[in-house]
């Protein structure tokens, strides 16, 4: 029986091409990280009681840049990933769509943070998740020189929107839809 013996340059070829996906997903995901630390680190510095308020919660989403354009029809996307006591578990993407009276583009950043046990379960249980059919987000709503961790919150759910660039009217998260994905 004779084998068969590839030369190594088709060899490598073959390799690359079944492990590129992988290394895009992991450099993507890197990116990912990192920009969510930075986002992480700029909200703690920004508003009094963050550090505690975020460690408190069940877990919570970083969405690092969320990008929000239109003309009387408009749409927002961004990546971000799910952090429970502090370490990564998942990475997820936020979209929305909207019709009506609208111009214009802006980028922010959002955490939203599960403060129940519940709500967080229920969330990653979901694929798809919908905001304002699955569950309710209340955007949160303080003054800067306010400690958001002595906050009473009535929802489990709860956003923080910050580092606002550009000018677009209102921000609602009713209907913005949360899935799952690979970073790539």
């Amino acid at each position: 029986m004779k084998q068969l013996r590839l030369p190594s340059s088709l060899l490598a070829i073959i390799l690359i091409l079944t492990f590129q996906s992988t290394l895009f997903a992991d450099a993507a995901s890197q990116k990912l990280e990192k920009n969510s630390n930075q986002a992480v680190a700029k909200f703690v510095k920004q508003f009094k009681g963050a550090e505690q308020f975020i460690n408190n919660a069940s877990g919570y989403l970083v969405f690092p840049k969320i990008t929000k354009a239109g003309f009387m029809v408009g749409g927002s996307y961004g990546e971000g990933v799910l952090r429970i006591n502090g370490q990564t578990k998942h990475y997820y993407s936020v979209t929305s769509a909207s019709f009506g009276f609208q111009a214009g583009a802006q980028q922010h950043s959002m955490i939203i943070a599960f403060l129940s046990d519940t709500s967080l379960k229920n969330f990653i249980s979901s694929n798809g998740w919908e905001a304002g059919v699955d569950g309710t987000i209340a955007i949160a709503d303080w003054g800067k020189s306010k400690d958001i961790s002595s906050i009473s919150y009535e929802k489990p759910i709860v956003a923080f929107i910050f580092g606002e660039k550009g000018l677009m009217g209102g921000i609602s998260l009713e209907g913005n839809k949360f899935k799952r994905i690979i970073p790539q």
